[in-house]
């Protein structure tokens, strides 16, 4: 036996220090879980008996502004690979660049777009160049958490299913190579479903597979393309995401236990796609769109094993029973449930309009043509990435205006303050009322996440994208305000003097304020807005994420961690209109249900 021999895919059986080894893995992402969190979400997967945690790295995260880099507090990947080391699991790393992950552009950070003709995933110069400083960056990070330094990193992912967009067959080899260069030895991976499998291979990298059906012989296709080399499914999804406007997505316990069943008989590795989901906090959650666009919900519970607030499900117990047969040692105890509280129903105290918040945004920007929140000069030039962008010109003369399809996701439109419409991808037009003089019209654009998969990345661009036209002429001399809503802008706005209490009239959009107090020790909760509309909440700072009265969710996941005793501040930034009431649950409800196992689409992605 060689003990200092990491993990090794020589033959048809993995080897880790020269002994035959099984990946048992479970993917929970650090960025989607509350820091506090970590440990307990670990344990909980360790009792379930499994051996290998999975990761993807989100470099829009990390590096969210050109060279301003940031691994600290809630991102400090070093701290949860170590935790992981701790607690007893191996660690596969999925560091990208691209990572799909129903996160916003795939994990890929909004400003690779200011370059109007930039390739994203290929070895376009300027998307190359982008890559390798960031995996400089990145692999000075892990590179102490390698198996050959002693740490728990058995093997990277390059990349996500690439085999589905293969735009560039130099792609791939360059990923690969700028990994080695950086001293990186450990096994290389590649992860596609069964259509990209087809996709040239590379020497000294391991094919793996996607799926959550046993079907079209997708195993056996692997082995055929991949003889004498380990067998393993690296994404078995163990339900699915959800977007706004459709059905929650289930998968039965007992429809996942017996495809895990056959996968294990066959002797080949597994990891668990999600084990955990946790939660799209922010702005962070992507989009679908195969011919219609479809941003994906807050929540990312995914209907996985632990659910969104750490619960251990049905699934979670019918895959203990199961790994326990895998596992030559008793499993560890289940850690106890985390307590959860409703808290009193409260209502909103104070509240700031839209308009008089923008004079707490950064300075507006001024241009004769709309430009694009990617290529706003914010954030120290590399525009802005999430949220809404506020746009504001003059006319003087009513009738059709026309978008043109160029607004980028959803917009409200204002003619002096007043709503008259709203333009997304199915509504183009809207009628503005005759008018005399000049008049301010505004258009509040929010972005309503970027696209994660498919053939469409690089047409990711938010905001206005192209000209607006009043009556076939295009609007012209605009100021923009980012209305980005990070932690500073919250604070300004919190700390102002300028909220009101007169509730005679609620204007929307707006900013709601209202006061939870806490006693004793803060639990986690769901918040619900029963009768509001669509919008955001903070809860001291913290962006929890978006709601929209069209479902399938309704309920906010509040983690106790981010609550103190005594006072807290929830904001709720409103587009549409207020009820005012603010309700707490301990367990959020789905609503209607789909079974993803009757649905095709999941088997073709």
């Amino acid at each position: 036996m060689n003990s200092l021999e990491g993990l090794r895919a020589d033959s048809s059986q993995f080897t880790l220090r020269g002994e035959p080894f099984r990946i048992l893995g479970g993917s929970i992402h650090y960025f989607r879980v509350p820091r506090l969190y970590w440990k307990d979400r670990l344990l909980k997967m360790k009792a379930c008996g499994l051996n290998t945690l999975t990761t993807y790295v989100p470099w829009n995260l990390h590096e969210p502004e050109r060279g301003a880099f940031t691994f600290q507090d809630q991102l400090d990947l070093r701290a949860y690979v170590s935790l992981a080391a701790e607690i007893g699991f191996w660690v596969i790393l999925r560091p990208g660049p691209y990572i799909c992950a129903e996160w916003d552009l795939g994990g890929l950070p909004s400003w690779l777009l200011q370059d109007k003709d930039m390739q994203l995933r290929t070895t376009y110069p300027g998307f190359v160049n982008a890559v390798n400083l960031y995996f400089d960056k990145l692999v000075s990070v892990v590179q102490p958490l390698m198996f050959e330094n002693g740490g728990p990193i058995i093997a990277l992912q390059l990349e996500n299913e690439y085999g589905s967009y293969a735009k560039d067959d130099e792609y791939m080899p360059f990923l690969k190579n700028c990994l080695q260069s950086k001293g990186v030895n450990e096994l290389l991976l590649t992860s596609d479903n069964w259509e990209g499998l087809r996709y040239r291979r590379m020497e000294g990298v391991l094919k793996t597979i996607n799926l959550q059906r046993l079907s079209f012989g997708a195993i056996q296709n692997l082995a055929c393309i991949q003889p004498q080399k380990p067998l393993m499914v690296m994404e078995y999804w163990s339900g699915w995401f959800d977007v706004w406007g459709e059905h929650h997505h289930v998968f039965h316990a007992e429809d996942m236990l017996g495809v895990v069943s056959e996968i294990l008989e066959r002797g080949v590795s597994i990891n668990l796609y999600m084990f955990h989901g946790g939660t799209n906090f922010g702005f962070m959650n992507g989009a679908m769109d195969f011919g219609t666009y479809k941003p994906q919900v807050t929540s990312y519970d995914y209907d996985a094993p632990l659910s969104e607030a750490g619960d251990c499900t049905i699934k979670y117990e019918v895959l203990r029973d199961l790994f326990s047969q895998y596992n030559s040692e008793p499993l560890p105890e289940v850690p106890f449930p985390l307590e959860r509280k409703a808290y009193e129903p409260l209502f909103s105290q104070q509240y700031l309009s839209l308009w008089d918040s923008v004079q707490f945004t950064d300075k507006p920007c001024r241009s004769e043509r709309p430009i694009n929140m990617e290529n706003l000069p914010v954030n120290n030039n590399s525009g802005q990435s999430y949220g809404y962008t506020l746009y504001e010109t003059t006319i003087s003369s009513g009738g059709a205006l026309n978008s043109g399809n160029n607004i980028r996701d959803r917009a409200l439109v204002f003619l002096d303050r007043q709503y008259v419409g709203c333009l997304d991808y199915k509504t183009h037009e809207v009628m503005l009322p005759d008018v005399k003089g000049e008049r301010t019209l505004a258009v509040l654009v929010e972005n309503c996440g970027r696209v994660n998969y498919g053939k469409a990345l690089d047409n990711q661009r938010k905001g206005i994208v192209g000209d607006i036209m009043l009556n076939h002429t295009p609007l012209r001399g605009f100021t923009t305000f980012c209305l980005d809503l990070k932690p500073s802008f919250i604070k300004r706005l919190s700390s102002s003097g300028q909220w009101k209490t007169d509730f005679k009239s609620l204007p929307v959009p707006g900013f709601f304020q209202a006061k939870l107090v806490v006693d004793g020790p803060p639990k986690d909760t769901f918040i619900k807005l029963p009768d509001w509309g669509k919008g955001v909440v903070f809860v001291n700072g913290q962006n929890l994420g978006r709601y929209w009265f069209i479902g399938p969710q309704h309920f906010l996941y509040l983690p106790g961690p981010w609550l103190r005793s005594g006072e807290n501040q929830i904001i709720v930034f409103e587009e549409e209109k207020v009820d005012g009431k603010i309700l707490f649950s301990e367990n959020p409800e789905y609503g209607k249900a789909i079974d993803v196992y009757k649905l095709p689409f999941c088997s073709l992605l």
